[in-house]
């Protein structure tokens, strides 16, 4: 099994199956898509811009290499933001947007976060009235157009001839074993605790699972993705779906996605027992001449 960083995703899919949809959200009420072509030179302009911010992988230092942290609902900037960071050796912190601003600042403490995106107004206010307790923490940065709040799209803009030209290289440096992310627990046992994943860790899950379910290798289909991307479940399962062309639609929310599913018929969906349940009584209700079987399972039968 050939392993590989999971930003290599990129270049993966510009080799086999370039797509005009590997990343997709809705955006006014219009789906807004994002090819294979347009990702690579966003995450590499991305990672550029970061270089220039001084963001770097293992320098030696008793900290290790940067951590960026993220806060946001689903969307392509998220996983846009994950490959940006890993290109430059950098580690991502993922956090639950409901998490507690004591949970939170506890962990932004705890991973020395040098700079942090959220995706909307409500998060960065999270955020932001905890700066002054996170000495780490230079600056907030937003997926959403917030007044006087930094833009993430101006990290991009950055970026120069010099630190594009410097890429290519630092992204040779980073190896398989190098950290990939840091996942916080949820803290409803006790403090939270971060397990340290490396891309190896994460890829050879990828490649498993591809090998189990063959049926993955469809460059043609598209999948709705509405699970947390910051629980590893669903960020493993986006890698397989990378790695194997399938074209990613976030879903508007989780009281949309019943209509997300009838507008986009996706091909597949991860979900959990709980989630599906619920889904399955609301249809149950709406539709009553539904076909038995599918009206028991919703019933728990």
């Amino acid at each position: 099994m050939e392993m590989k960083r999971l930003f290599d995703c990129i270049e993966h899919q510009l080799k086999h199956f370039s797509k005009p949809d590997m990343l997709n959200a809705k955006v006014n009420g219009e789906w807004k898509h994002y090819s294979t072509e347009s990702v690579k030179k966003i995450v590499d302009d991305f990672s550029a811009g970061l270089v220039e911010l001084g963001v770097s992988s293992n320098d030696g230092s008793d900290e290790g290499s940067d951590k960026i942290a993220i806060v946001s609902n689903n969307r392509p900037e998220w996983l846009i933001t994950d490959l940006a960071v890993q290109q430059t050796g950098a580690v991502l912190v993922p956090v639950y947007p409901t998490t507690g601003v004591n949970e939170l600042q506890f962990i932004l403490n705890d991973a020395l976060v040098k700079y942090m995106f959220v995706s909307n107004t409500e998060l960065f206010e999270k955020v932001n009235s905890i700066k002054e307790s996170i000495p780490s923490l230079k600056k907030i940065f937003s997926f959403d157009e917030i007044e006087s709040v930094a833009h993430w799209s101006s990290i991009a803009a950055m970026a120069t001839e010099a630190s594009k030209a410097k890429l290519p290289a630092i992204k040779n440096a980073v190896s398989l074993e190098d950290l990939a992310t840091i996942i916080y627990t949820s803290g409803t046992t006790g403090t939270p605790k971060g397990v340290m994943l490396t891309h190896k860790n994460i890829y050879s899950n990828v490649a498993l699972s591809k090998i189990s379910f063959p049926f993955l290798d469809a460059p043609q289909s598209k999948v709705l993705s509405f699970l947390p991307l910051n629980h590893i479940f669903e960020k493993c399962v986006s890698y397989i779906y990378l790695f194997s062309g399938i074209g990613i639609y976030y879903a508007e929310s989780f009281d949309t996605i019943g209509a997300n599913l009838k507008e986009i018929k996706p091909d597949g969906f991860t979900t959990v027992p709980r989630l599906l349940k619920k889904y399955l009584n609301v249809l149950s209700q709406q539709e009553p001449r539904l076909p038995a079987l599918k009206r028991n399972y919703s019933s728990g039968v």
